[in-house]
């Protein structure tokens, strides 16, 4: 088997697939499904509530808890506006590189997953391989939500998960994160130059 050249297959059908933010994902998923699933892959969809995207969750190997996730998203930004010098959505290679929109950020990744899932399926593996692909991770990380709830409810638990985000090859042990909150402000809105007036939302200490 020429790793290489199954990689740059996959990447050249994935990357055809026009899956920009504000567009459907499932063509493209369906075209992973039939990959994975005559390896014996369990597939598993989360559509969105347009029923215009989805995630989808395969797992290889034993029905028992443990194992990795290999997780990546399949939607890519925007190319209008943007000088390029071929079809975004046909890739190509020159020069030692492959281009295309997503060859990198990270349709690169997915077609990794797909290159070696046949290996993986051929294994007598101890613990499952469970890939991950999610819509809508470049508009805020919005897609991957309802396929991270169930994971965390199922008796899947997953021991380690490798996200596929471009690190130059090197390895990541984590990143930055984000936190929401909510609290009421009681008192005169008024502007920060005069805090002993008004209250001053960012300013203010809880009891």
């Amino acid at each position: 088997m020429d790793l290489t050249s199954d990689i740059k297959r996959h990447l050249a059908d994935l990357v055809g697939f026009p899956t920009i933010s504000s567009a459907s994902n499932l063509d493209l998923l369906a075209h992973v499904e039939e990959i994975l699933e005559p390896l014996g892959a369990r597939l598993r969809r989360f559509p969105d509530p347009t029923g215009q995207k989805a995630n989808l969750l395969a797992t290889i190997g034993p029905e028992v808890p443990g194992g990795i996730i290999f997780s990546g998203h399949t939607d890519v930004v925007p190319t209008e506006g943007q000088a390029w010098s071929s079809d975004p959505y046909v890739m190509r290679e020159a020069d030692g590189y492959l281009f295309g929109r997503g060859t990198t950020d990270m349709k690169g990744f997915l077609a990794c997953c797909l290159a070696v899932a046949p290996l993986a399926a051929e294994k007598p593996l101890k613990r499952p391989i469970h890939l991950a692909f999610s819509y809508d991770e470049e508009v805020g990380c919005t897609g991957v939500g309802s396929m991270a709830e169930w994971i965390g409810q199922s008796e899947l638990k997953p021991r380690l998960a490798v996200i596929g985000e471009p690190t130059t090859m090197d390895f990541v042990a984590a990143h930055k994160g984000g936190l929401v909150g909510w609290c009421r402000v009681t008192g005169k809105p008024g502007h920060s130059s005069q805090p002993d007036r008004y209250v001053n939302a960012v300013m203010t200490q809880p009891r």
